[in-house]
């Protein structure tokens, strides 16, 4: 079990990381380790069994420093050479929580590939389109789905190509951290040079105020897989009484228990028509992202238009809360999670074609470099 990590939604992370291994906690033939990655990047095994609040000022106490190693023997190995550096943790599957960052972007998945783990979650190829929100709108538009304009946000520029107002996000990142609703092209671009959250880059979208979220899940074992489609509920706005312009990072998570306690209309009222949309575009973008794992898709709706709007990789709660029609328990999604992890390794290396051909025929290095 992997959760935390150095990222804005670190504190997501430990509260999806440790309802999951509660869960696993209760099967039998499951043995839970706790793998905690600081808000630093320092790895540690930990109880799985804590509560949230022992997370609160960083590793909790009893937490045994570990290191990820790299390589055919590779894998977490203790610091300490009196527990038996040079032994990694017997690891069977990793469940990756992690949300945001690092943890949600490929580099994780990429690391655990190379010291030979294998996870459950998006594959590095999967995870970085998820997390790319510039990437994953092109690819989006390229397949003909609906999609509002979205433009890199580039400082000096002069024209975006569609009016404002605007919706403003980090072009990496995770959740609703970040997002700013301006009015015009210079406010946008005061935000990109004031925003911590946009020092990697930014994206610029309409903003129509009169659209709303809707939300689906999608699975990718043992077979393909929807849930129902839900509506997220906007908090009023405490100083004005009006609605907040968009659906906020409080309003999914400020409950306790991560998604699972957001306000929310499950299952969604929309029309048949809308559905049906909805659930094609769904099954096409799965298709389209290599989904592997448990992911969210995020739709924008007017009530009877449909634009794509995010791929969420490894969603708050797994997106466990989702699947209500059809009915898959939390221990059923998670069993299933890990059972594709076994079966359906992320991502196989080959070096078929390097037959040593082009090295036997080589001149020199330094006749090449001449």
């Amino acid at each position: 079990m992997i959760f935390g990590g150095p990222s804005p939604e670190h504190d997501v992370s430990v509260l999806t990381g440790l309802q999951a291994a509660r869960e696993l906690a209760t099967v039998a033939e499951v043995a839970v380790r706790g793998l905690f990655w600081s808000k630093s990047g320092e790895w540690y095994e930990v109880d799985p069994g804590l509560e949230a609040t022992d997370f609160l000022n960083g590793p909790p106490k009893g937490a045994s420093r570990l290191q990820l190693v790299l390589g055919p023997d590779g894998g977490f190995l203790p610091t300490d050479r009196r527990l038996g550096r040079g032994r990694p943790r017997q690891l069977d599957v990793a469940l990756v929580c992690c949300h945001g960052g690092p943890g949600e972007d490929g580099s994780l998945q990429a690391a655990l590939d190379l010291a030979g783990i294998s996870y459950a979650g998006p594959s590095v190829a999967g995870a970085a389109l998820g997390m790319d929100k510039l990437a994953f709108g092109a690819v989006v538009a390229s397949a003909g789905l609906p999609t509002l304009p979205r433009s890199l946000l580039v400082a000096g520029m002069t024209d975006i190509g569609f009016p404002g107002p605007y919706i403003v996000k980090p072009r990496f990142g995770g959740s609703s951290i970040g997002i700013e609703v301006v009015a015009d092209l210079e406010t946008a671009l005061a935000l990109l040079e004031s925003s911590v959250h946009l020092a990697n880059g930014a994206v610029v979208e309409p903003y129509r105020p009169e659209l709303f979220d809707l939300q689906i899940s999608v699975r990718s074992w043992p077979v393909l897989q929807l849930s129902a489609i839900e509506r997220p509920l906007r908090s009023t706005g405490v100083s004005s009484g009006r609605e907040p312009e968009i659906l906020g990072y409080r309003d999914k998570y400020s409950g306790g228990e991560g998604m699972v306690s957001a306000p929310r209309e499950l299952p969604a009222h929309v029309s048949v028509e809308l559905g049906g949309q909805i659930r094609n575009a769904a099954s096409g973008l799965a298709s389209l992202s290599a989904l592997r794992g448990v992911a969210r898709i995020d739709f924008l709706s007017d009530g009877s238009e449909l634009w794509v709007n995010e791929l969420n990789t490894i969603p708050g709660s797994l997106a466990r809360y989702l699947w209500i029609d059809p009915p898959v328990s939390f221990k059923e999604l998670l069993a299933d999670l890990l059972a594709e992890a076994r079966s359906r390794p992320s991502r196989p290396m080959l070096s078929s074609g390097a037959d040593g051909s082009i090295l036997q025929g080589a001149s020199s290095i330094a006749a090449k470099l001449a």
